[in-house]
């Protein structure tokens, strides 16, 4: 994740420095959310049906092999193209290995650590956006081109698969459940008749897919805050500052009880830093708005991966971690996308700055009303982990 992240924050870099459109800074998006889309429901199923480990060694080849097409192309100075089918590609192996790597973890970690395991492994995928935009912005600033940190992650990609076969899960039978369209759609019909996960992915979701500040930090670096792409790798850092220092906070505090509510505040908090953030002409409002948003989401993703993984069956988790990837990817590619266009919509020749503002201003106010909306309709996930610890307080190092 340290190489994606600073592929992902270099690519946006070199879109936007060749085009200086936010349109194709929409389509970044768009091209990775669709594979997942329509592998989402398949790939569950293979994760159920095989050794885990081995379906994310498979895919991590994949995504090795995309790194390194992207560093050719970038050296040759190739067509976007190029970009663009290579990150769809990186997307359909991004659709394997969310899920079998979600489902790996309880195979490997006692469940009466693992919701202290979540936050200890989200707090270290949290470090890997903050050092990752950084050090993509660094080698961007220094090299002047992408094509250092396209090689970088696929180097990064080398050593995450060698450090992913010498893990040895415990073993566990899989599914023999026949490929049918209805076993295709079993983890979705799970997830729609659990109200409470629903709820909780959902609001996610859309908070991510409407506050889509991420997405416009090229622009906003370039065109609004004026900075270079050191300061652009900065900024896309900020949320992982912000979320690392929470996920601290939580593997060391009490138990987390009433975890519904926090988590509904949680977003409310992220929305409120999204226009924080849309409004601000000052890079240093504009990082302290980011780390705060950081901080915000890392309680979200903690109690509501904990939600999930507890409360669905091993043998379905392949498939409910699908669903689950394909509710996270289409809140930040899809919000990618959603991002851009508005931003394209309401672009002026005399104020460059009027688009990108409108597409993150609006999408925190949307996201306030989405928590209102989801804690009216869901009176259950409010009074989620009253009277029971969901974040284990942290255990002593094994």
């Amino acid at each position: 994740m340290l190489g994606m992240q600073a592929l992902l924050t270099t690519v946006a870099w070199e879109v936007f420095h060749r085009t200086h459109e936010a349109w194709p800074l929409a389509l970044l998006g768009l091209v990775q959310f669709v594979p997942v889309m329509l592998l989402c429901l398949p790939a569950g199923q293979i994760v159920d049906r095989f050794e885990r480990r081995r379906v994310l060694l498979c895919a991590m080849l994949v995504l090795l092999a995309g790194a390194l097409i992207l560093t050719v192309n970038s050296a040759r100075e190739g067509p976007l193209a190029i970009t663009y089918v290579t990150l769809a590609i990186v997307g359909g192996a991004r659709a394997f290995a969310q899920p079998a790597r979600a489902a790996l973890l309880p195979e490997v970690v006692a469940r009466d650590d693992f919701a202290n395991a979540v936050a200890w492994s989200s707090g270290g995928f949290q470090f890997t956006m903050v050092a990752g935009p950084a050090l993509g912005g660094w080698l961007t600033y220094l090299t002047g081109g992408a094509t250092a940190v396209y090689a970088l992650t696929a180097v990064c990609c080398l050593v995450y698969l060698v450090c992913l076969a010498m893990i040895r899960p415990r073993p566990r039978p899989t599914s023999r459940e026949p490929i049918t369209l209805q076993s295709l759609a079993a983890g979705l019909s799970f997830v729609w008749n659990s109200r409470l996960i629903l709820a909780a992915i959902a609001l996610d979701m859309f908070a991510v897919l409407l506050g889509g500040a991420t997405a416009m930090i090229p622009v906003y670096a370039d065109e609004i805050l004026q900075v270079d792409p050191l300061g652009m790798g900065w900024l896309r850092s900020a949320p992982g500052v912000g979320a690392v220092l929470m996920s601290v906070v939580l593997t060391l505090r009490p138990p987390l009880r009433r975890a519904g509510r926090a988590l509904l505040w949680a977003v409310v908090v992220f929305g409120l830093m999204t226009i924080g953030f849309g409004l601000s002409r000052s890079f240093p409002l504009s990082f302290a708005c980011l780390l705060v948003l950081g901080a915000a989401d890392m309680i979200s993703v903690v109690v509501r991966h904990t939600l999930v993984q507890m409360q669905t069956p091993d043998a379905m988790r392949g498939r409910v971690s699908a669903v689950n990837g394909l509710f996270i990817t289409a809140s930040n590619e899809l919000g990618e996308f959603e991002s851009g266009s508005v931003a394209h919509l309401f672009r002026r020749e005399t104020d460059p700055t009027f688009g990108p503002m409108v597409a993150v201003v609006s999408g925190g106010i949307g996201t306030i009303l989405v928590v209102a909306l989801v804690a009216v309709l869901c009176p259950a996930l409010r009074r989620y982990g009253e009277g029971e610890a969901v974040i284990a307080k942290s255990q002593s190092p094994k």
